[in-house]
């Protein structure tokens, strides 16, 4: 830490950190090549959250560096309201390719908080081009995260995310979440129980009646919340209710496209396919921020056909398809096509899911939860300090090398997509080492 002894850590506010036991003992990131991140002091630490669910391709992939050095010395900023770049159709072409079923128009933001946040205006719009005006209500789930967003925090389900910042967007309401501990813990993949939760959205049918209904958003794996997975039968079931009563369906697959569970995203894995798919972080690497929202052809289709004014979607950010974040976003799909990496994930699932659920009989040890290549290990929390065991075994695992994300007390993994078996090896011996220390 030498070389910031003379630096203000002060004047920098941190994002969802404690930012006052932070800097008492920075944890100071200076470097990173595949899947390890350097240290201030020189020690290497193993990323094995790629980054906050965005690394998934490793860090300093040289595709994406050059692709992003190349484009400086073209083009470095053009807006696209009412101008373009050609790096933002071919992008565009690309994502139409890439994602499944008629998703097959990407409106472009610079994070998943934006791309939630678009999603549910496009959703709005749509209903009203649709001449159903009435259709407002939009429908979040408890322990939803979408972003910070006025609409994202409104229609997400977690606590703290919302009771700081007043009343949020008027009509919302939620569905349950799916976590069911008493029909089973230390599940694989889907758990079998729990489908008959998306008849939950009947209920709010039958409080608040589909004609004031525009969408439903939900993850399809809840990540931020301490990675909870969709029962068996459960998205597909809300995609029926949806279609039966015109409500939209909209998936937060901010964390789980781009290779998280072996396929381009939870849609294709399960083959239920949204009406509109919010995405970012694994798009471009997490080198340049940059996320999409991707929509079914009956949404571009109205909104195009039914337009009242010149301009269709009165909606835009000044970085939208930004032209280096276009450069990242295409050469991290191609990092992930040429070198297969969502096949590896794939082949790795089962390796990750065994080693570690290894940690079933570890202190502290709750439950633990995992699909494709993500985990949630939920751990007994101290008697009145909820939480502090998690942030106590994020430090003691950084201390032994090893970079974890916790939200509350539970513990997620989500390394990068090439992680091999040595390394999860090494990373369950090391979060069992560090809860053997944590009291």
């Amino acid at each position: 830490m030498d070389q910031f002894q003379n630096n203000d850590l002060d004047a920098f506010w941190m994002p969802f950190t404690a930012n006052r036991d932070f800097k008492e003992n920075p944890r100071m990131l200076v470097s990173a090549d595949g899947l390890y991140y350097r240290e201030s002091e020189g020690r290497r630490i193993l990323d094995a959250a790629a980054g906050l669910w965005c690394v998934n391709a490793g860090h300093n992939h040289p595709k994406i560096k050059k692709a992003i050095t190349d484009q400086l010395d073209e083009l470095d900023y053009a807006p696209n309201f009412q101008f373009g770049h050609p790096l933002a159709f071919k992008l565009a072409n690309k994502l139409k390719q890439f994602f499944p079923g008629d998703l097959n128009h990407a409106f472009f933001t610079s994070s998943g908080s934006e791309s939630v946040d678009t999603a549910l205006k496009i959703a709005l719009a749509y209903q009203r081009a649709k001449g159903q005006g009435s259709r407002t209500r939009l429908i979040g789930r408890e322990r939803g995260y979408h972003g910070t967003g006025f609409g994202g925090i409104s229609v997400g389900g977690i606590v703290k995310n919302r009771m700081y910042f007043g009343s949020l967007l008027a009509g919302v309401d939620h569905l349950r979440h799916t976590y069911q501990p008493e029909h089973g813990r230390f599940i694989k993949g889907q758990p079998s129980h729990g489908a008959e939760l998306a008849d939950d959205l009947l209920r709010l049918i039958a409080l608040h009646d589909a004609s004031t209904i525009a969408a439903v958003i939900v993850e399809p794996m809840a990540g931020s919340t301490g990675v909870l997975i969709p029962p068996l039968g459960y998205l597909e079931r809300l995609r029926e209710i949806c279609d039966q009563h015109g409500i939209l369906l909209i998936f937060d697959e901010v964390i789980s496209a781009y290779g998280r569970l072996g396929y381009t995203s939870a849609a294709e894995r399960l083959n239920v396919i949204p009406d509109l798919m919010a995405t970012a972080k694994g798009l471009t690497n997490g080198v340049v921020p940059m996320g999409a929202v991707m929509a079914r052809q009956h949404i571009y289709d109205t909104m195009m056909e039914q337009a009242d004014a010149p301009i269709e979607l009165f909606h835009g950010y000044t970085y939208s398809g930004h032209p280096l974040a276009c450069a990242a976003a295409l050469a991290t799909i191609a990092a992930y096509e040429e070198e297969k990496m969502f096949d590896h994930a794939a082949r790795q699932e089962e390796v990750f899911a065994r080693h570690v659920h290894g940690l079933q009989d570890a202190r502290h040890v709750a439950d633990i939860r995992s699909w494709g290549l993500v985990a949630g290990i939920e751990l007994h929390p101290r008697e009145g300090a909820v939480g502090a065991r998690g942030m106590a075994l994020m430090k003691a695992c950084y201390a032994h090398g090893v970079m974890v994300r916790f939200s509350g007390d539970i513990i997620a993994l989500s390394p990068p997509l090439m992680i091999g078996e040595e390394e999860i090896i090494s990373m369950v011996a090391t979060i069992r080492k560090s809860l053997d220390e944590v009291e």
